[in-house]
C-alpha cells in the first residue's frame, strides 16, 4: 500500500492544496478573512501592524498585528472594476458607480434632492468614421448594398450584400482592412480626453453666445456638471455616454437661472460638439490628423419624478454601472492587461481588426514625436488612455466617500482611530496577491454563496414591497 505522502502526490494540485489549507490550525481564521472580503478573486496580501494611542496619556486604545494571522498576512480586496478579473469586487464597484451617478440625478450622498428638477441630458458622442465596416441590420436589410461600384485599390468590393445580426462576428470588421485608417483610429483614442475637454469648454462658449452673455459672465452664473462613461462600439471605437446637468454658480446647492432649460442645453450640445477641431502633432511618417467628434450625436432629456417624457433616472444610473464593470476583453475590444512585447499581440485570442489596432499602437508608439502619448503602454486598450468613468467635481459624491460610508456601516464596533484625541501609528508592507489553487476554489464558492444570498434577499424584499402595495 502507498504511504500517505505517495497518495497525496496522486491527487491534483487543487486537491493537494485544499488538504493543506483545511489541516492548517488557523484555517477558520483564514476562512473569516476570505468571507470578509466577499470571496475576492485576487486579494492583496499585507503584513504589518496598527497601533492607536490616546494623544494625551499615551494609553494604547487598540493594537492589531498580522503576526497572529494565517501566514502572518491580512487579505484585503483588490477593488478591480473588471468582472473578468474579479467578479465580487466588480459588483461592489458597479454598486458604487450606480449610487455615484444616481446621486447626481436625484440627490442624496450630500447632493440636494432638487437637482432632479435641473436641466439634464443623457448624451452619446461617437467617434468619426475611419472606414466602412460591416453593420448589423434588421428586417432582412442588407449590410451595405452597392450597385455598379468599382473595387477599391486593394481589389475589394466597397459593398456587402449579406444580412448580419448583432451576434455576427463580421459586425464591426472593416470591409477592407487596407483602406481602413488605423493610425487615425488609434490617434483619436489617444486624444479622446482632449476632445471631451474641448467639448465641455465649447458648451460654455456656445451657451454664452446663445443666451447673450459673455463667457466670463456665464461662468459666474452657470456651472455645467457631468458624469461620463466610455464604451467600445462593435468597430472597437470608443463612444461616450454622459449625464450633463446645469447648476447655478455654486454647483448643486444653487439652481440655474430661468433661461437655462433642457431645450437650450440640447441645442447647445450639438453645436458645441460639431465645432470641436483638434490636430495631432506633426509626424513625418503620418503627417497631421484632424480630430473631431462623429456626426452621430444623441441627446435625450431625463425625466423628473413622475414625468412621462425622457429617460428614467434609475435606468440611466443602472446602465452606466453595468458598463463600467466591463473591461476591454469583456467587450472583445482589447485586453485587460498591458502588453510587454509585440509577441503578446500575436499570442492573444483577438480578431484581425483588434490585432491590427494593437499592432498600430505598438508601431506608432515607437515614433519619437508620439512618445508623450505612451501608445505602447495603452496598446491593450487600443490607445484609449482615459478612465472608464470620470465626472466633474461638483456632479456628486466620490468613490472614496462611498467606500468610507460602506466601511462605517460594516464596522461592528466603533473605530478607536475616530476618537478626537487619538493618534494612529501604522506600518504596512505589500507581500503578495492572489490565491493558491485550492484557496481560489474556496473563495469562488464563498463569492457564489454570497451572490445567491443577495438574490434571495432581493427577491424577498420585492415580494414584501409588492404585498405592501
Amino acid at each position: 500500500m502507498l504511504d500517505r505522502a505517495a497518495r497525496l502526490r496522486q491527487l491534483s494540485e487543487v486537491d493537494q492544496d485544499l488538504i493543506r489549507l483545511v489541516q492548517d490550525p488557523r484555517f477558520g481564521r483564514w476562512l473569516e478573512q476570505v468571507r470578509s472580503i466577499g470571496g475576492c478573486a485576487h486579494p492583496i496580501h499585507l503584513t504589518g501592524s496598527t497601533t492607536t494611542r490616546d494623544a494625551g496619556t499615551g494609553v494604547v486604545l487598540h493594537h492589531y498585528d498580522t503576526a497572529t494571522e494565517p501566514a502572518e498576512r491580512l487579505l484585503i480586496r483588490c477593488r478591480n472594476r473588471r468582472a473578468t478579473v474579479c467578479a465580487p469586487c466588480s459588483r461592489i464597484h458597479a454598486g458604487d458607480t450606480f449610487h455615484l451617478v444616481r446621486a447626481g440625478l436625484v440627490g442624496g450622498k450630500s447632493v440636494p434632492a432638487d437637482v432632479r428638477e435641473r436641466p439634464r441630458l443623457f448624451l452619446t458622442l461617437t467617434a468619426p468614421s475611419f472606414g466602412p465596416v460591416h453593420r448589423a441590420t434588421a428586417d432582412g436589410e442588407r449590410c451595405r448594398p452597392r450597385r455598379h461600384t468599382d473595387p477599391c485599390e486593394h481589389g475589394r468590393s466597397p459593398g456587402c450584400l449579406a444580412t448580419h445580426d448583432a451576434t455576427d462576428p463580421f459586425v464591426g470588421q472593416p470591409l477592407c482592412s487596407g483602406c481602413y485608417d488605423y493610425p487615425a483610429h488609434v490617434l483619436w483614442h489617444a486624444h479622446a480626453g482632449r476632445l471631451w475637454k474641448a467639448f465641455t469648454d465649447n458648451l460654455y462658449h456656445h451657451l454664452a453666445a446663445r443666451t447673450g452673455h459673455t463667457r466670463s459672465g456665464l461662468r459666474r452664473t452657470v456651472r455645467i456638471s457631468y458624469a461620463k462613461v466610455a464604451e467600445y462600439q462593435k468597430r472597437a471605437a470608443v463612444h461616450v455616454h454622459a449625464v450633463v446637468r446645469l447648476d447655478g454658480a455654486h454647483g448643486p446647492d444653487t439652481p440655474p437661472p430661468a433661461w437655462a432649460t433642457a431645450e437650450v442645453l440640447a441645442i447647445v450640445v450639438r453645436t458645441a460638439a460639431a465645432a470641436v477641431r483638434l490636430h495631432t502633432p506633426y509626424s513625418r511618417a503620418l503627417g497631421e490628423h484632424e480630430l473631431r467628434w462623429g456626426a452621430q450625436l444623441d441627446a435625450r432629456p431625463l425625466r423628473a419624478f413622475g414625468g412621462r417624457e425622457g429617460l428614467a433616472d434609475d435606468a440611466v444610473a443602472a446602465y452606466v454601472a453595468k458598463y463600467v464593470t466591463k473591461g476591454a476583453a469583456g467587450t472583445s475590444a482589447g485586453l485587460d492587461h498591458p502588453l510587454t512585447s509585440p509577441d503578446d499581440i500575436a499570442s492573444a485570442r483577438l480578431s484581425a481588426h483588434i490585432r491590427t489596432l494593437m499592432g498600430t499602437c505598438w508601431r506608432l508608439g515607437g515614433l519619437p514625436e508620439l512618445e508623450p502619448l505612451r501608445l505602447r503602454a495603452w496598446a491593450h486598450t487600443l490607445g484609449y488612455r482615459g478612465h472608464i468613468l470620470t465626472k466633474s467635481r461638483a456632479y456628486s459624491t466620490t468613490y472614496a466617500a462611498l467606500r468610507a460610508e460602506r466601511a462605517d456601516h460594516e464596522r461592528a464596533a466603533p473605530d478607536p482611530a475616530d476618537e478626537p484625541h487619538a493618534i494612529t501609528d501604522a506600518h504596512w508592507r505589500y507581500v503578495g496577491s492572489g490565491h493558491t489553487p485550492g484557496a481560489a476554489l474556496i473563495a469562488a464558492g464563498i463569492a457564489e454563496d454570497q451572490a445567491q444570498n443577495r438574490e434571495i434577499a432581493r427577491a424577498e424584499s420585492e415580494s414584501v414591497g409588492a404585498a405592501a402595495t
